[in-house]
């Protein structure tokens, strides 16, 4: 199964995606990740106002295989939690794009977007 990687969105290192509209960025971890973790059981989420800087973990996400953290691509405060993933954090694996997001926050720092990768150049760091 070959993993998809929306071109709308931006991609972190660790396997996060961001998805940005008018200041607020959605985010959520990448078909990649999901699958290298296998089936998911248990996230743990920030609350709604809490503030994190670019590349601080914010939340851990644990799967029959592993325990990981999600870390902010970007800087900001939490404006909305994904509540539903607490209770059913497969939906991560059946739609990471969409259904599967985990927070939104609001972007401190646009300029922070500039150290994220596009669709392309993140696919050739999974090669």
């Amino acid at each position: 199964m070959s993993a998809m990687y929306p071109e709308d969105l931006l991609y972190a290192e660790n396997h996060e995606w961001i998805r940005v509209e008018n200041g607020t960025g959605t985010i959520g971890i990448t078909d990649y990740a999901q699958d290298q973790l296998g089936d998911l059981v248990f996230v743990e989420l920030p609350e709604e106002g809490d503030e994190f800087g670019q590349g601080d973990p914010f939340g851990v996400i644990e799967s029959v295989k592993a325990v990981a953290d999600f870390y902010m691509p970007v800087g900001g405060e939490i404006i909305e939690v994904n509540e539903e993933l607490l209770d059913a954090p497969e939906i991560i694996s059946e739609d990471p794009y969409d259904e599967g997001w985990i927070i939104k926050v609001k972007i401190a720092d646009d300029g922070e977007l500039d150290a994220l990768m596009n669709s392309e150049d993140y696919q050739a760091t999974l090669d």
